[in-house]
């Protein structure tokens, strides 16, 4: 049953437009969500604009309003069937492409510099969020395998991670149902309210990428909590989340080798993690380090920085779009409670491991 449901999910390497059926081609297709995400984005970056001259300093980001313009599109209007397979390209391939392009804004040797406490202290965060989630649930009531999703979700990624492992321990529709819901709306809980851990903690704006890119579910949510703060939040939280999402490989062959009596003809071996190393990480490290090493002139790092800029907007756009607030309320309170609670326990972990390493 898990199966069936979970066939309709798009895959890394598959939009889940290149499966659908139909005459028309691909871009008209996807055309109409382009669209909707195009216009949303540009009515944000419009008061965003008209924000930064009525203050000293704009008071929310254009990203961050982009999501939140989304959001209400589709609490307000919904989304047309037409415009669907657009606005999931908006979401995932466009900002991957996104990503790729940022890797041009990261300076590695500055980011190296931090060694091996940073990326020793994101593999601390992913394990024992991971044990602390899984026991949450299970205290909680929660049936295993929703525990499982619950901890996998909030430890590496989010709905990319739940969506990877959720076939392997053959999950039910509602517990896959019930841990993304949930999560997707306190994600965007999460950009809108973790800046204001800066001043309460008096954290510098590097510690506060590092918290977010420990912390936070997704990798646009990271994008979106970090860069409406600053570069230098955005660079090293960006960082930091890919490589936490880098665990996402280990880990699905975990527990592929731990469902294995029940999933027979899985496949396991060195083949399991590199499927699950998303293409946009190895462009946006390619062109971080050709960068770094001068392969890029300014010329063309400026153009490439600000199209980045934009794409992400339009991709928040569409993320905002993706989201329906209205899906909490199917949310049983157990499940809502394990979510939020996995996120504070994550938070706390990553700021005891900042303040231990000295980080940032």
């Amino acid at each position: 049953m898990g199966k069936r449901v979970l066939s309709t999910l798009p895959t890394r390497g598959q939009s889940g437009i290149e499966a659908s059926s139909g005459s028309l081609p691909l871009l008209r297709r996807l055309l109409p969500g382009l669209f909707l995400a195009l216009l949303i984005s540009i009515f944000a970056l419009v008061i965003f604009e008209v924000e930064k001259g009525l203050f000293e300093h704009a008071v929310i980001e254009g990203l961050v309003i982009a999501i939140l313009l989304g959001m209400a599109w589709r609490t307000l209007f919904g989304v047309p069937e037409q415009a669907n397979p657009g606005v999931k390209f908006a979401s995932k391939q466009v900002l991957e492409m996104a990503i790729v392009l940022l890797g041009v804004s990261v300076d590695l040797p500055a980011i190296v510099e931090a060694g091996w406490p940073l990326f020793i202290s994101v593999m601390i965060a992913v394990s024992m969020s991971l044990t602390i989630s899984t026991l949450l649930g299970r205290a909680l009531g929660l049936r295993p395998k929703l525990a499982t999703l619950v901890a996998v979700g909030n430890s590496i990624c989010g709905n990319s991670a739940i969506g990877a492992v959720a076939p392997i321990i053959d999950a039910e529709p509602e517990d896959i149902t019930s841990s993304i819901a949930l999560a997707n709306v306190l994600g965007i809980a999460e950009i809108i309210l973790l800046p204001s851990l800066i001043p309460l903690l008096g954290l510098t704006l590097t510690q506060y990428g590092i918290l977010a890119g420990l912390s936070v579910y997704a990798v646009p949510q990271v994008v979106a909590a970090t860069f409406s703060v600053s570069a230098v939040s955005g660079q090293m939280g960006t960082m930091v989340k890919l490589v936490r999402v880098l665990l996402l490989g280990p880990v699905a062959l975990f527990f592929s080798l731990r469902y294995a009596s029940n999933q027979p003809g899985q496949a396991t071996g060195l083949h399991k993690i590199t499927r699950f190393i998303p293409w946009f990480i190895l462009g946006f490290v390619l062109l971080a380090a050709m960068r770094s090493i001068g392969l890029l002139p300014l010329a063309v790092v400026e153009p490439l920085r600000g199209l980045s800029s934009f794409l992400t907007v339009v991709a928040m756009a569409a993320l905002g779009l993706n989201v329906d607030v209205r899906s909490v309320r199917q949310v049983g309170g157990r499940v809502a409670i394990a979510v939020i609670g996995s996120f504070v326990a994550l938070v706390v972990l990553s700021l005891l491991l900042i303040a231990v390493f000295q980080l940032g």
